[in-house]
């Protein structure tokens, strides 16, 4: 009731001033009640998402008959913080980021206002309204400068053919039973693989660091800002259940001379499509993608693995998405916090438009609407979101910097360049730390 009573807010009710802003300069004082052109800025291009967004915006103007939106798509984050820091009639009042990595420059920057005034006036609680790990890729040191747009969970796929050939019974909960099932699918021929269970390495499409290292919990950085790398053990469990996968099921290099011969990510030729690969890790639009390459087999999704002493926490993974913010250089700051609360807060906008783009909803309330239309195998995705064990990588003042560094050191580590992980990893958290020094 409080959430409905919060939609219900007139206009003039959520007035800021520039002093709730923090910018001296701030477009916080016009009147959304008024007639007025916002422009909103987003990163989407093909067809069918283009056509979403405009569906979107139409039922936005719908209830707010006063409040045009000129919609400009296919903007990348380097276009758009060259416009942020132009402004100008032309610039964006409202911006959406496929980047939760940027986050931390968006805020620290100050290109992006803190929307916590704006929540509070509106009475929308963002910790009731949105799920964890949301929440928390969406602001940096104190500052919610961004907001959720829907989202993207990471999961498990399976060939379920292949699994019953496996005398496999159901998908792995733990990285134990993860460990033998790859090795149980993976089918050796000649000196390459007719059936590889598993593709563990780093250049394995979505198998990214931050992507294995989420199931196992981690703590980026600590309470003093520096890097935790060399201090959290589930870096080290992380890094070393990935090398043992690679290890067992052949070896680094054949390994990469095998991937070399696989399709695309994109294409209807991904590895996982054609039964090349057994299980992978991806995100939610992978189902989509492989029903439509027609596979020869029944594909089943699943939560990832998690370690053995966390077993409790099956169900959780690894939660990132689009984000929404409103530009510090904008003087319609008011009727841009109208498009924004509706886009990211109400329950049957957000519905619609995950019906559309196919995408994870990204308010608790949306991902339990009986609106959702979705392959009953999606909802996988949905339980991902939701779950408060998920988890995401924290927003920094250089971006995802951090990030790169972190992959660069496993490409290092599981093709043996690098032999004493304790050492490796010592020495990359000190380059993330020059890293963020130099940033700031």
């Amino acid at each position: 009731m409080a959430r409905k009573a919060a939609f219900a807010l007139t206009a003039s009710a959520v007035l800021l001033t520039a002093a709730c802003t923090g910018q001296s300069d701030a477009g916080a004082t016009d009147d959304p009640s008024k007639e007025t052109t916002i422009n909103f800025w987003h990163a989407w291009s093909a067809p069918n998402e283009v056509k979403a967004v405009k569906s979107l915006v139409a039922g936005f103007e719908k209830t707010h008959p006063n409040i045009h939106v000129n919609v400009v798509g296919n903007m990348t984050d380097d276009k758009i913080n060259q416009a942020l820091r132009g402004g100008g009639d032309r610039a964006p009042d409202v911006i959406s980021s496929f980047t939760t990595n940027n986050v931390g420059k968006f805020c620290s920057s100050g290109a992006l206002i803190d929307l916590g005034p704006f929540f509070k006036k509106a009475g929308i609680d963002p910790e009731t309204t949105f799920p964890k790990a949301m929440n928390e890729y969406t602001r940096f040191d104190g500052n919610r400068c961004t907001v959720p747009l829907l989202g993207d969970a990471y999961g498990l796929y399976y060939n379920k053919t292949a699994f019953e050939k496996a005398g496999i019974t159901h998908p792995p909960k733990t990285w134990s039973e993860f460990e033998a099932d790859a090795k149980k699918l993976t089918i050796p021929r000649g000196g390459t693989y007719k059936q590889l269970g598993f593709m563990p390495d780093y250049h394995g499409w979505e198998s990214t660091t931050e992507h294995y290292f989420a199931q196992f919990s981690p703590t980026y950085f600590g309470k003093d800002g520096k890097s935790a790398l060399a201090t959290d053990p589930a870096f080290e469990k992380g890094f070393t259940l990935q090398k043992k996968l690679v290890d067992e099921l052949g070896g680094f290099q054949k390994l990469e001379r095998f991937r070399a011969t696989l399709g695309d990510e994109w294409g209807p030729k991904h590895p996982f499509h054609t039964g090349q690969v057994a299980m992978q890790l991806d995100g939610e639009w992978r189902l989509g993608m492989a029903e439509e390459a027609k596979p020869k087999f029944e594909i089943g999704v699943a939560p990832l693995p998690v370690p053995d002493d966390q077993a409790d926490r099956y169900g959780k993974g690894y939660i990132t998405g689009t984000v929404a913010g409103i530009a510090a250089t904008s003087h319609k700051q008011n009727a841009a916090w109208e498009l924004v609360k509706y886009m990211t807060t109400d329950t049957d906008a957000v519905v619609g438009f995950a019906n559309d783009i196919h995408n994870v909803p990204s308010t608790l309330a949306a991902l339990k609407s009986p609106k959702l239309k979705y392959d009953p195998r999606f909802k996988t995705f949905l339980d991902i979101a939701a779950d408060p064990d998920s988890t995401t990588t924290p927003a920094s003042i250089n971006g995802g910097v951090y990030l790169v560094t972190i992959q660069q050191f496993g490409y290092d580590y599981e093709s043996g360049k690098v032999t004493d992980l304790k050492a490796g990893l010592r020495k990359t958290a000190a380059q993330i730390d020059t890293d963020i020094a130099q940033a700031k």
